[in-house]
């Protein structure tokens, strides 16, 4: 797409000016930030992590000065993430094997970015066992590698994460099966154990030794079932912290299409299989069969019909922490629970109007929710891919959202967001324009069944929608009125 490159010159261009004014602001803010931090710990006086606006090239240029200081006999900084196994074996995968986390420290930083793997679930005895046949490394550590690459907003480079880069990363594999919310061992009588929350409850205490108890700011994330598992998870984690001692740090919550809906599939099927199971029958199902926990606050409200907890519309509610939220509109796993499925033809009539009802649906959903980036594109899951700085909802990029919400945080410490946002930094962004892809920064579209890529109007025809018609009715361009749309108009 030829257009993509030009409609987004004007943001880069700013966003050097910018970055220029910035660097001046920061010269004049250095010498009491380095009075402040003469008698901390901390190994370097400047906390390259908090610095302002989009500094990618300044913090290039700091990643090369550091390599270049390194000994020369190492070749490069180890960037990778590297497996532990968790030392207590009772808390265990689903089979039984033994649970862990890979990290990557970073001895100058008092950040901690937790991240949860994501990966559906099983509900029953059926379908754990053709899970265990066809996915076993999500029920099973046996098979896991000792090192794993950071990317998004777990990666090391700033080029890639302008304002994570340099924080402790902890990446937790998925092995439970339960959206994390397990508190369930295995015995003799059940053969699978289900204890995803209690795994993330034994990282913590084992991160606690290696210097979270020292940390500023606790950002817990996941993707998908990762994502649900985060605000499952994220008062619990807090909660773990206090009792312990650690009110200094701060916890938060980061969930990426994580937001389901318990809503009607388009057309009813029985409940076989993972996919094909309603999402309100599997969820139901699931947190009986795992033992599942959920938020006490969220159980109150919803006493004997605890699996509400697992919608986000109905738990965020009832959260202390702070969350930001991340959900595509058009969520390709919440269309696949619906019966849904965007294969080689184009949808008829009747999906068409499901598909964009749901986005109406989801939007209404996340209007109350303060920190949101919700962009209107068909896709699952965004923190972890390499290409999540390109995506825009109203010119704003997600690093620059999350980075803006963290700001809004600093003096509004252990509560939701209760101040106004500050001038040029927004944190609450929806995209209103109403069908899959009518934003031009969405992620590339592949035809499922050539691995062609198409265009946002070759996708819309094959959507059996006429953007061309559409168009030549309001007597413009096609591009010119995806803009238009895009940008809320």
């Amino acid at each position: 797409m030829g257009g993509k490159k030009r409609q987004n010159a004007p943001v880069e261009a700013r966003r050097v000016r910018g970055g220029r004014a910035h660097a001046r602001r920061l010269q004049q803010q250095q010498v009491p930030a380095y009075r402040e931090r003469v008698d901390g710990p901390e190994s370097f006086p400047l906390d390259f992590t908090a610095v302002e606006g989009n500094m990618n090239n300044f913090m290039v240029q700091i990643k090369n000065l550091a390599q270049s200081l390194y000994p020369c006999s190492a070749q490069k900084l180890d960037q990778d993430m590297k497996l532990h196994f968790l030392r207590n074996v009772s808390v265990t995968c689903n089979d039984g094997s033994p649970a862990g986390y890979y990290i990557k420290e970073s001895h100058g930083s008092k950040r901690w970015l937790i991240f949860l793997e994501g990966g559906w679930y099983c509900f029953n005895r059926q379908t754990c066992d053709s899970r265990y046949e066809t996915m076993r490394r999500l029920m099973s550590s046996t098979k896991w590698p000792q090192t794993r690459t950071g990317t998004g907003i777990l990666s090391p480079q700033p080029e890639e994460n302008p304002h994570w880069w340099n924080a402790n990363m902890v990446f937790i594999p998925y092995c439970s099966s339960d959206v994390w919310s397990g508190v369930t061992p295995k015995t003799e009588h059940s053969d699978y154990a289900f204890m995803g929350s209690l795994i993330i409850k034994e990282v913590v205490n084992e991160l606690l030794l290696k210097g979270l108890d020292n940390a500023k700011v606790l950002l817990l994330a996941g993707s998908s079932a990762g994502g649900t598992g985060a605000l499952l998870n994220v008062d619990q984690v807090a909660e773990q912290l206090a009792s312990q001692g650690h009110t200094a740090v701060q916890v938060r919550g980061l969930a990426d299409s994580g937001w389901f809906l318990d809503n009607k599939q388009y057309k009813f099927t029985d409940c076989l299989d993972t996919i094909s199971c309603a999402p309100t029958e599997a969820i139901k199902r699931g947190s009986r069969y795992w033992g599942g926990q959920v938020p006490e606050s969220c159980r109150q409200a919803h006493l004997g019909e605890e699996w509400n907890c697992f919608f986000g519309y109905k738990v965020y509610p009832t959260l202390k922490s702070p969350v930001f939220v991340v959900q595509w509109l058009f969520d390709e796993a919440q269309l696949t629970v619906d019966n849904i499925h965007l294969t080689g033809q184009p949808v008829h009539e009747g999906q068409w109007r499901y598909i964009q009802n749901l986005g109406q649906e989801l939007r209404g959903t996340l209007r109350e929710v303060p920190a949101l980036f919700a962009p209107a594109c068909l896709s699952h899951e965004l923190i972890t891919r390499s290409y999540w700085m390109d995506i825009q909802v109203k010119g704003t990029s997600l690093p620059r959202a999350l980075h803006c919400w963290d700001r809004s945080l600093q003096d509004n410490s252990h509560q939701k967001q209760k101040t106004p946002p500050m001038r040029g930094c927004p944190l609450h962004l929806i995209d209103s324009c109403p069908w899959p892809h009518c934003n031009p920064s969405c992620p590339t579209i592949r035809d499922q069944l050539t691995g062609q890529e198409m265009s946002v109007i070759q996708f819309l025809k094959h959507m059996g929608f006429d953007v061309q018609k559409m168009a030549e009715q309001q007597g413009m361009d096609p591009r010119k009125l995806l803009g238009m749309l895009n940008n809320g108009s």
